[in-house]
């Protein structure tokens, strides 16, 4: 199913139809301030294995990350962040950058693995924000594309839904998608290291 939602203008029910759609363990493709991403509900152990699936990995070697609406949720699921990774996260979020952060035992027991760190995302998406709220926790999120390789279907929501309706339960034409995936940084030691150069410019 293809459904249009506008930032601009947040239709609460179309909200409430995806998160429903979340909550039953279905899959939902939408945008980010990024590329278009695939992901599904965190507590979901059904959802996780498909969206391992789709992505042709085994889930407890999936390179994963969480988006989360804002920074408050962060404890859960990574360790203490000193005081200076914190005011990098602080000035660069919401935006295009995903974080590579020291895991807490929640994400390990979540994802079936040993995983020591975690991604986390908090995209300046209105649209994606409002889902991850109405649904009060966070979604696994991976990017549609496959490696660096961001092909122009990527970008285009009716073309993602020609190749992808039969994937996934919902998948939200949020509007053109970017062609320039976020930018991958390393706090896991404090210090912020750029492991991908994406989209976002990182303000130390």
């Amino acid at each position: 199913m293809l459904i249009e939602i506008q930032e601009e203008y947040i239709d609460s029910r179309l909200i409430d139809q995806v998160v429903q759609s979340l909550e039953k363990g279905n899959l939902l493709i939408y945008p980010t301030d990024s590329v278009y991403a695939i992901g599904c509900d965190l507590y979901n152990k059904k959802a996780l294995a498909n969206l391992a699936r789709f992505k042709n990995v085994k889930l407890s070697k999936a390179k994963f990350s969480i988006i989360c609406s804002d920074l408050s949720h962060l404890s859960e699921y990574t360790k203490h962040i000193d005081r200076p990774a914190y005011k990098i996260l602080n000035r660069n979020l919401p935006g295009p950058f995903t974080f590579i952060l020291n895991a807490t035992n929640e994400i390990p027991r979540l994802f079936d693995s040993n995983k020591k760190e975690i991604g986390i995302r908090i995209p300046d998406n209105k649209i994606i924000k409002a889902i991850v709220e109405r649904l009060g926790r966070p979604l696994v999120s991976t990017s549609l594309h496959s490696d660096d390789e961001i092909i122009d279907y990527f970008t285009d929501p009716y073309e993602i839904f020609e190749r992808h309706e039969k994937d996934v339960d919902i998948i939200i034409d949020g509007g053109t998608g970017k062609l320039e995936a976020s930018t991958v940084v390393d706090l896991t030691n404090g210090e912020p290291i750029i492991i991908r150069q994406g989209i976002g410019i990182l303000e130390t």
